[in-house]
């Protein structure tokens, strides 16, 4: 479904859980179209696994926790649409749907992370009634989103807490309400600012090549009322240099259990810059990130993307030539020794890393 924009269409809804909902008969999943933004406003209902494993690789859903919010309603979606009488057969068809799904796109650790809370929830109720459970099904994925939306509240809490009224921070990709539910994670403690009536602003990186930043976040941020000034990828140096940020505020998709972080490519090279400068880098996200599994960085699956994204995807003509090799990496990994603290609901963790998110997280 299409709807032509207005300008006041997200100024109030940027605060609710309008980009990733189940429909009322439990059978789809309405999401917004996040590769529309900004231009137009177009929700799509989801029914089938076909069309849920498209919408999270062509990043029509987007961002780790509302990737994981879309992945447990997928799979409610799944259970409800199942035809399986027996048991058994039920709870294999699902985890065969959850191997499917969680092949869309490896990078983030909520997808997998969602898929196997769902899973494990349906097997320890597989004795209950079909309706009883298929009940119980739809309020855990529901309950999930919830659960993001007390998060996010808390990071921003914990994030504005490290910021002054006046400061102006710096941010690359997108981590607001479109990739979670509620405020956000890296744009978390901007937004609740703007709500308690202080005043931050915000240099967004355009976040090259498929400009999340730019379609995204000074999308957002404009909507919210937020003074956001967007600059390209290769001027976050300049801004720094001149003394213009205070704080770099990321988002991320997976944070391993020595505290490297994975984000959208390009952040690495925003935190060596921040640490040049002497600019406290901050991390921020669910502890649903925290993948304590995975020791380093260097065990990250960095998901690679079609050389098509950089180019031709946003301009009428191509901008490069016909036959020249691309690598388009997805994601970058930020080294622990970059960071100045990870961010989470439980709290503001410092290095060391290793140590801090075991006791955290373990």
């Amino acid at each position: 479904m299409t709807e032509a924009i207005k300008p006041s269409d997200l100024t109030g809804s940027l605060r609710q859980p309008v980009n990733v909902r189940l429909a009322a008969d439990g059978l789809s999943v309405r999401i917004l179209d996040q590769t529309q933004l900004p231009n137009r406003t177009v929700y799509l209902d989801l029914s089938l696994p076909e069309q849920q494993y498209e919408a999270i690789a062509k990043l029509r859903v987007r961002g780790a926790p509302a990737i994981g919010i879309f992945a447990a309603m997928a799979y409610a979606v799944a259970a409800a649409r199942s035809q399986q009488t027996d048991p058994a057969a039920f709870i294999a068809e699902l985890a065969q749907f959850s191997a499917y799904l969680n092949r869309s796109r490896p990078t983030a650790v909520n997808l997998s992370w969602a898929l196997r809370r769902m899973q494990a929830f349906t097997v320890a109720r597989q004795t209950a009634s079909r309706p009883q459970l298929l009940a119980q099904i739809r309020q855990e994925a529901e309950q999930i989103q919830q659960e993001d939306i007390a998060m996010c509240r808390a990071i921003a809490q914990f994030g504005l807490s490290l910021l002054h009224d006046g400061d102006t921070v710096l941010t690359h990709c997108n981590a607001g309400p479109l990739a979670t539910s509620l405020y956000g994670t890296a744009l978390g403690p901007v937004l609740l600012a703007q709500e308690q009536q202080r005043h931050l602003k915000v240099f967004a990186d355009e976040t090259r090549p498929l400009l999340q930043g730019a379609r995204l976040t000074a999308y957002e941020l404009q909507q919210a009322g937020v003074e956001v000034t967007l600059i390209c990828d290769n001027m976050a140096g300049l801004v720094m240099k001149q003394g213009l940020v205070q704080a770099c505020l990321v988002g991320c998709d997976r944070v391993a259990a020595n505290g490297d972080a994975a984000n959208k490519i390009g952040t690495s090279q925003v935190a060596v810059l921040a640490h040049y400068y002497h600019i406290p880098f901050y991390v921020l996200g669910p502890g649903s990130t925290i993948d304590m599994n995975c020791p380093d960085g260097d065990h990250i699956v960095i998901e690679e993307r079609s050389g098509e994204e950089i180019r031709s995807l946003y301009y009428r003509e191509p901008m490069a030539p016909q036959g020249i090799h691309f690598y388009n990496p997805a994601f970058d990994v930020t080294d622990h020794n970059l960071i100045t603290a990870v961010i989470t609901e439980k709290g503001i963790i410092r290095p060391p890393f290793k140590q801090e998110l075991a006791r955290w997280f373990a």
